[in-house]
């Protein structure tokens, strides 16, 4: 579901009431962990983080105008999603994330490729999130980039 927003504020301004506190916090702990360099924009109908293209002039191999997308967070039909391209592209992380989820929340992890979903958004695990975020920095992320995605 993507909304028509210029901006965050814009964007968390359209999703659904109850949500709001949660999608808001959620954006909080990315912003006050991300480690320095990401910058927040929205991003394909959702609010992104990404390298800017003054960090990684090569942009996106998808599509080179685009900066490099990192982390997207968006409201969808049913739930609240966090896209993380790092536990796509990283065996490792996505490993640890897997292990850590059930110490951090009881449900059963509901989760694609790089798309975590939560359905009860009071059950989103901020700390674990938070955790999640400084994991990998911009230039970790250039490298990963290059060696596994980028072909």
């Amino acid at each position: 579901m993507q909304l028509k927003a210029n901006n965050p504020e814009e964007y968390i301004a359209q999703i659904p009431e109850n949500r709001i506190p949660y999608f808001k916090k959620l954006r909080q702990t990315i912003l006050d962990n991300i480690p320095k360099g990401f910058e927040e924009q929205m991003s394909y109908g959702m609010i992104g983080y990404v390298v800017p293209k003054s960090i990684y002039p090569d942009g996106y191999h998808c599509d080179t105008t685009l900066p490099l997308p990192f982390t997207n967070i968006a409201s969808q039909k049913n739930f609240i999603a966090l896209y993380h391209s790092g536990i796509y592209a990283n065996k490792e992380i996505l490993d640890w994330f897997v292990a850590e989820y059930p110490k951090y929340c009881k449900r059963k992890l509901d989760m694609g490729k790089s798309c975590i979903r939560f359905k009860k958004a009071e059950e989103i695990p901020f700390k674990l999130i938070a955790e999640l975020m400084q994991k990998i920095t911009v230039d970790e992320w250039i490298n990963i980039y290059e060696t596994n995605v980028k072909k």
